[in-house]
């Protein structure tokens, strides 16, 4: 008899009495290996099961910036958190739960952060005298009674799964990457989810390696029913679905999101989508969707470095169709000569920064909003541009429909900014009735009659004219245009009149902007204004916060030049203002020079999300300020 045969026919046996069923609210899992122990897959794997069971979620894929670390090595650690729960989910949590850890280096590196009483999983086939050499342990963590403020369950996933598959025909090699669905699969029967699904998942994922897929499959279901028949399991959890609004739902990620929010601007427009891009973390799956997306009619180009990919979009727009390119990091700054050249054609063109951590190369792969100033203000010149920012996965869809709305209305380049923790997350998003998305309408100009390149609407843009229109041929260029013509003009009342309307149309887009929304009081003790991917920990502390008597409101900015025209009468009415950000104070500087107010700061730069208790104890040491 096979070792799955054996676990199985004990699972069997093991059902006669099952274990005992714990409700629970919500739960936080992390996964955490080496960089080539698929725990990226594995906690994709959960969080689609997540989400076909009705539960609320979010994710926070963590992975080194190292391509290759070496194995076992404390920083080749990658990670997969995931928090579901019953009830509407804003972040990835703030401490796990449970940890699932591969190897030594995975367990201390994320030792710290598992909550007291919490769950470990130990994959006790990896913990060898040589990896525990190279996570820097002397005598092992699961033999010397440190981990004993947790309940820590030792599996051998390396062996069990070699012996699972031992008459798979693989390789030891390939034998061994399949452990992580032996874990998938031990998490699925310890929180009540099916095999079925996933089983058809993995076939259609390894469906040119079929004997890897069948391999992966009997991985998982021997996981699975080694769950269900140990006695050391004593019992099984189960999470109740959440109570969502009604409709078709589907996981995506932000940078998913973002591409299909392209699609839909195009579609809504009528106009075709053009990306020039050069590949670049975390930025590069934007590429990746939309060359999927052709028969959209969309258009991928991937470019020989970063000034080539805006270059291409900007040629793209001149020919009357939807400019786009993506980066991140340093790619922006490479981009910054050819924006100031989109400012001064006053074409349409969208620019999307997954921000990361920075300078230079800095933290490729780890979160950060790090590049808010140089969206405002990094370019030669007074070359304003709009800013927008999306606040989780699911609104990059909405942003990416904004950001085009924008700039085809007031002929101008958009920087949407985006970044690694929403690009790469994960979340429920709601697929919209399509009769429901913003109307996006483009005027092309055709008639020749008085026809002056740079004569502006109401909007102050200029008109948009595909090249070759007859009798509408224009010049176009980075030199100074005459303020109608748009002939070449050095003069300088002109150059001021031509820099003093650029600004004006930026600062025009204010008045067509909806009214800032605020929870909580519309006055009172503290306002709390974010703006993009710190939201989620922002509503959830909130909430704490109110729930303990606090009098606190929160105001999340998604245009951030211009500012909402609102906002500045809004903070007027709070004797505080909290601005948490992942950064040492961008939008604190923005919002004192323009309202000259003071601000209470709280700044994280640490490559990882705010937990919700930092924002929380930040609340209540500024409540409590003003009570005295």
């Amino acid at each position: 008899m096979s070792g799955l045969a054996e676990v199985v026919e004990a699972g069997l046996e093991r059902r006669a009495s099952p274990r005992p069923v714990e409700e629970l609210d919500s739960v936080v899992i992390r996964f955490v290996g080496d960089s080539g122990d698929g725990m990226q897959l594995t906690g994709t794997g959960f969080s689609r099961a997540i989400a076909k069971a009705g539960h609320d979620f979010a994710t926070h894929p963590d992975y080194p910036s190292e391509i290759r670390a070496p194995t076992g090595t404390l920083f080749g650690v990658s990670g997969y958190q995931i928090q579901f729960a019953s009830r509407q989910v804003f972040t990835s949590g703030d401490a796990p739960d449970v940890l699932v850890a591969m190897n030594p280096a995975a367990l201390k590196t994320n030792l710290s952060d598992v909550k007291p009483g919490g769950i470990i999983i130990a994959n006790s086939g990896a913990f060898t005298d040589n990896n525990l050499a190279k996570a820097g342990y002397a005598i092992s963590p699961l033999a010397d009674g440190s981990l004993g403020a947790y309940r820590v369950y030792q599996i051998d996933i390396s062996g069990l799964t070699a012996q699972a598959l031992k008459d798979s025909g693989l390789s030891k090699k390939d034998i061994g990457r399949c452990k992580n669905f032996y874990a998938l699969g031990l998490m699925l029967s310890l929180y009540s989810r099916p095999l079925e699904k996933e089983e058809e998942d993995i076939r259609q994922k390894f469906a040119r390696k079929p004997e890897v897929a069948e391999a992966n499959v009997l991985a998982l279901r021997a996981g699975y029913a080694y769950a269900d028949a140990t006695e050391m399991f004593i019992t099984s959890y189960r999470v109740r679905a959440a109570e969502i609004q009604k409709g078709t739902y589907r996981s995506l990620t932000g940078n998913h999101a973002t591409a299909l929010g392209f699609v839909a601007a195009s579609e809504l427009s009528g106009v075709p989508l053009f990306l020039g891009s050069y590949p670049i973390t975390p930025a590069t799956d934007i590429l990746h969707e939309l060359s999927a997306l052709k028969h959209f009619n969309v258009t991928t180009f991937q470019a020989e470095d970063e000034i080539a990919g805006i270059c291409s979009a900007i040629g793209a727009a001149y020919g009357g169709v939807l400019g786009m390119t993506t980066t991140s990091g340093p790619g922006m700054a490479l981009k910054t000569e050819a924006l100031g050249l989109a400012v001064m054609l006053e074409l349409p063109l969208v620019i999307v920064n997954v921000q990361r951590g920075g300078p230079s190369t800095g933290l490729p792969t780890k979160i950060e909003q790090s590049d808010l100033l140089q969206a405002v203000y990094g370019r030669n010149g007074e070359c304003p541009i709009p800013v927008i920012a999306a606040n989780s996965p699911a609104d990059c869809f909405d942003c990416a429909i904004e950001a085009f709305r924008i700039a085809v209305k007031y002929m101008t380049p958009v920087i949407l900014l985006s970044d690694g923790g929403i690009g790469n997350a994960a979340e429920p998003w709601r697929i919209p009735d399509p009769a429901s998305l913003p109307k996006l309408e483009v005027k092309f100009r055709t008639d020749p009659e008085g026809f002056q390149a740079y004569a502006r609407d109401a909007s102050l843009a200029r008109p948009w004219v595909r090249p070759g229109t007859p009798g509408l041929e224009h010049r176009v260029g980075g030199l100074e245009k005459d303020f109608l013509t748009g002939n070449i003009s050095h003069d300088p009342v002109n150059h001021q009149r031509m820099v003093e309307v650029r600004a004006a149309k930026v600062d025009g887009i204010a008045a067509d902007m909806p009214p800032l929304q605020v929870e909580g009081p519309p006055e009172g003790d503290l306002l709390i204004v974010g703006w993009g991917s710190t939201y989620g920990s922002i509503v959830q502390a909130r909430e704490q916060a109110v729930a303990e008597g606090c009098s606190v409101s929160h105001a999340h900015l998604r245009h951030l030049n211009p500012f909402p025209s609102d906002l500045g009468g809004i903070l007027k009415r709070y004797r505080k203002v909290l601005v948490p950000e992942m950064n040492l104070g961008q939008l604190s500087r923005l919002l004192r020079e323009r309202y000259l107010i003071d601000v209470a700061q709280l700044n994280k730069v640490q490559g990882r999300p705010f937990k919700v208790s930092e924002i929380h104890d930040r609340i209540i040491e500024l409540c409590n300020e003003v009570s005295k």
